[in-house]
């Protein structure tokens, strides 16, 4: 086995044994992005020198973490300070802030290896597509908007990314990569130097190839309860199958792939039964366009006033311009439903659930690059503020990944993480779905 060909924490245990230094590693890296990257298109910057020398600098020192030497690319939308973050727009070709985003800061003070930056849809927003590929199937999509640091992680790239959600920008092309991904609760992981869409819909998390590399990344976060975390049986585990009001948007397999986990999982001895949200839920769609455009006007509303303001794509424009008329008691309703239905999705966990499984995308990733895929299965638990676990569970006959999302309470996550760790071994990530 090649050192990039290791998952995270696999990597993190040679290292602190000294059987795997942070340059072998960093080389491996680099090569395996020269011989793939030209075809899978995951990243907009990379400085080889740079991270050579840093990865030197990290040998002369004891792990201060287990990140410490891990490769990590970071989504550029996010800042940093030694690379450009170029937002994959025109207005910001070769822009550096001269500082690191707050969540690159925590990853680089654990010891994480700062790789580069990877694709982005403009902004995370829409605008422009990106130019990544899905490493499964170089003809179809690796999702959106955090196509590239998905790509790169499923392509052996890189051990671990970053990637932002405002809809189901981080879900969903976890889904399509066949990678692990955790969306954390709204807020436990500070956005400061993040590019802004909509301020109480944005949250950043993280790609790995395990869940062991999630919580990797979860405790250098101090993520809520990761101190105290026990392991969770699956014996007993009160599974609640959600199958949500979008369930017609999911094509065959993606509800086949569902159901076959289901069905894993109660033959492992988990407790599942089908979960109907309440119906005030059914208007959580709604609620987010809303809350996604009203404040995303405020975000977009500054690079239509700037000498570059002739360059913004008009899909940015018409945000800022309000073009789809959100008025202030629209917003003000969508908030309000919004926390109504998180006290009451939380309450489901005090006597009834463990966890919640859902979709995480609607099935396959689609054929070419017009579209990054839909995000109907992502955007009520956005809103709802839970932290979402992406799971790879199979293969289309297409061989392209297919995945589900287990949805806990807010600020559950380190139990959360320790559920889908004990889900993996009833699992097969690479078995063939078939439609019975």
């Amino acid at each position: 086995m090649e050192p990039y060909e290791l998952s995270a924490s696999e990597a993190a245990r040679l290292i602190a044994s000294r059987d795997l230094s942070c340059e072998e590693l960093a080389r491996s890296t680099l090569a395996r992005i020269a011989e793939r990257d030209p075809i899978v298109r995951a990243w907009t910057y990379i400085d080889e020198d740079r991270v050579l020398r840093r990865a030197r600098e990290l040998d002369k020192t004891a792990p201060v973490s287990p990140l410490h030497g891990l490769t990590f690319g970071i989504k550029d939308v996010i800042q940093t300070a030694d690379m450009p973050t170029q937002q994959n727009s025109s207005l910001y070709v070769d822009h550096r802030s001269g500082q690191d985003a707050a969540c690159v800061a925590v990853v680089r003070h654990s010891g994480a290896l700062v790789v580069g930056k990877t694709e982005t849809v403009e902004f995370a927003a829409g605008g422009r597509m990106p130019a990544t590929r899905n490493p499964s199937n170089l003809a179809h999509t690796p999702g959106g908007t955090s196509s590239g640091s998905a790509a790169a992680v499923a392509d052996h790239q890189v051990q671990l990314a970053f990637g932002t959600q405002t809809a189901g920008s981080h879900i969903r092309p976890a889904a399509f990569n066949g990678i692990y991904g955790i969306k954390p609760t709204h807020g436990v992981v500070s956005r400061e130097g993040a590019k802004l869409y909509a301020h109480s819909l944005d949250t950043i998390g993280w790609y790995g190839r395990s869940a062991d590399d999630l919580a990797l990344v979860a405790e250098a976060f101090a993520l809520p309860g990761m101190s105290q975390r026990m392991p969770v049986p699956l014996k007993g585990l009160r599974v609640g199958l959600c199958m949500t009001a979008s369930w017609s948007a999911a094509d065959p397999y993606a509800q086949a792939a569902l159901m076959q986990t289901a069905f894993q999982l109660e033959s492992a001895g988990a407790i599942v039964k089908e979960l109907t949200l309440p119906a005030p839920f059914n208007d959580l769609p709604n609620a987010h366009e809303t809350v996604l455009y009203g404040e995303g006007r405020a975000a977009f509303f500054s690079e239509t006033l700037g000498p570059k303001a002739h360059m913004l794509h008009g899909h940015f424009c018409d945000i800022a311009a309000n073009a789809r008329g959100i008025t202030p008691q629209g917003l003000a309703a969508a908030y309000d439903l919004a926390a109504a239905c998180r006290r009451q999705f939380d309450a489901l966990f005090d006597d009834e659930l463990d966890v919640v499984m859902t979709p995480a995308s609607p099935g396959e990733a689609p054929e070419g690059f017009t579209s990054t895929g839909n995000y109907t299965f992502n955007i009520v638990w956005t809103l709802l503020h839970v932290p979402c676990v992406a799971m790879p569970v199979g293969r289309s006959p297409r061989n392209l990944p297919l995945g589900v999302q287990l949805v806990g309470p807010r600020t559950g996550d380190a139990r959360l993480l320790e559920i889908a760790r004990a889900c993996v071994p009833a699992l097969d990530s690479n078995a063939a779905i078939t439609l019975s």
